[in-house]
This record gives C-alpha cells, structure tokens and sequence, in this order.
C-alpha cells in the first residue's frame, strides 16, 4: 500500500500560482492528484499551471476572491463539475501590511483578516458538502511563525495566523466524524515576494533570520511540498487539528 498515493483525487489550492502555494501543489501533485489553483492574477497562473502539468496531473486555474462566500461556493462548484470531486484544500490565500499597531486603519485591518482567516474559513465551508459526500477529506490551513510569536510590525497578521490554528482545531474537531481532517502549517521563512517585502521594510532581517534558523538558510517554496503531500495523503489519517512548523528550527531556538 502507498500511503502518499493520491492518484485520481482532487486539490484546490488558495494562492496556489506562486510561493508557498505553488510548492505545495508540486507536493500534492507530485503524489498524483489534479490540481485547482486559485487566484486573481491568470498571467501568473499560466507558468504554474506548466509545472503542474509537467508532473504528469491535470491542472487548471480558477479565478475568484476567496475573502467572498458566493465565489467560494462557485469555485467549489466549478471544480466539482470539472473534475468530479474535491478531496484536498489549501488555504494559502495570504497578505501582510507592515506598520506599527497604532498606524494602522480599520480598512487594514479588516483587509488582512479577511484575506488571511475569514477567506480560510470560507473555502472551508463551502468545501464541506462536497468532502462529506465523498466520505472524506483533507484540508491543510497555511498559519505562520507569527501563529506564535509577536512582531511591532504584524498585529493583523499574526492574529489572522494565530487564528488559523484555533479555527483549524474547531473544525477538527467537527468534522473528524465525517473523516475530514484539518491541520495547519505553520511555515518559518520561505524566501517568497511576501517576504521579499519584509527583507526591503524591516533592516537586517535577512541576516537575523539565518543567525537564529538552525538549518543556517531561508527556506524556499519546494520546501513546503513534503508537508502538503503528507497532510493531502492516507498518510495523515490519524492526524487532525496539528499545527506543524516547517521552519528549518527557527521555532526552537531562544
């Protein structure tokens, strides 16, 4: 028996053309599943969707504003009707706005909560039905470093991640009848345009993140692909409301 063996199911995943999206869906293709990536930018998706295809899985984009109930129902229903099913979710649909807590707006804040947790917990609803018809399920919600620790410059972020964690442990907890597992992952820093930004922003946290990073080096999007095949395959099926760095030991040290 393969435990990573995901021939013939389906995955869709937020945020999937570029970054830690992309090396997830290389993960959970590379075991055989098709794959949905989902996002706003359609030139970004077309180079994706090469790679995807080139490990031998059909691949297809599908845009939509996941931060709205309605174009999560559809993207749920647009996949169902082009492939049959939905067995595997990624919440990857992220952003971040760096200030001090006390400079930023409402409208920010609302923005980077909806974009990172409310857009979560959307696609996760409307992925329900469809997973509980199937009799099972696997969705993998993407938190943070900053699902632990603080930072002056990331008060909406870390709260969106630090909320991704509990909102992955309830529905967990719910749904583990229904054979859906839910975990969350909570990357270290993977060299991304999200964190290309942070390096330009905030001064010497290149160096600092290298210093403190046992593995001594940034991780990149591939590294996020052995996570998403484990947590997307039979091999996981025991596991549900985790949170898992994938951090090089960034978590660890003092």
């Amino acid at each position: 028996m393969n435990l990573f063996d995901l021939t013939g199911k389906v995955a869709v995943v937020t945020g999937g053309n570029g970054g830690i999206g992309l090396g997830m869906a290389e993960g959970i293709a590379s075991c055989g599943a098709n794959i949905v990536i989902v996002g706003r930018n359609a030139d970004k998706a077309t180079a994706a969707l090469e790679i995807l295809r080139a490990l031998g899985v059909q691949a297809a984009f599908i845009a939509a504003d996941v931060t709205q109930k309605a174009e999560c129902v559809k993207l749920v229903a647009e996949t169902v009707a082009k492939f049959g099913r939905l067995d595997i979710l990624v919440n990857n649909a992220g952003t971040s706005i760096r200030k001090m807590p006390q400079d930023y707006t409402e409208e920010e804040w609302h923005y980077v909560l909806d974009t990172n947790l409310t857009s979560a917990f959307l696609c996760s609803q409307a992925a329900y039905p469809a997973m509980k018809q199937a009799g099972s399920g696997k969705m993998i919600n993407i938190g943070s470093m900053m699902s632990l620790f603080g930072a002056p410059y990331a008060a909406p972020y870390a709260s969106s991640k630090g909320g991704i964690v509990q909102m992955s442990r309830a529905l967990a907890t719910a749904w583990a009848k229904d054979n859906i597992q839910v975990n969350s992952v909570l990357p270290g820093w993977i060299d991304t345009d999200l964190t290309k930004r942070a390096r330009e922003q905030v001064s010497e946290l290149h160096a600092s993140v290298e210093k403190r990073t046992p593995a001594g080096r940034w991780g990149v999007p591939h590294d996020m692909a052995g996570i998403a095949a484990f947590l997307a395959s039979p091999a996981s099926d025991f596991v549900t409301g985790a949170a898992i760095p994938v951090d090089g030991g960034f978590s660890i040290t003092t």
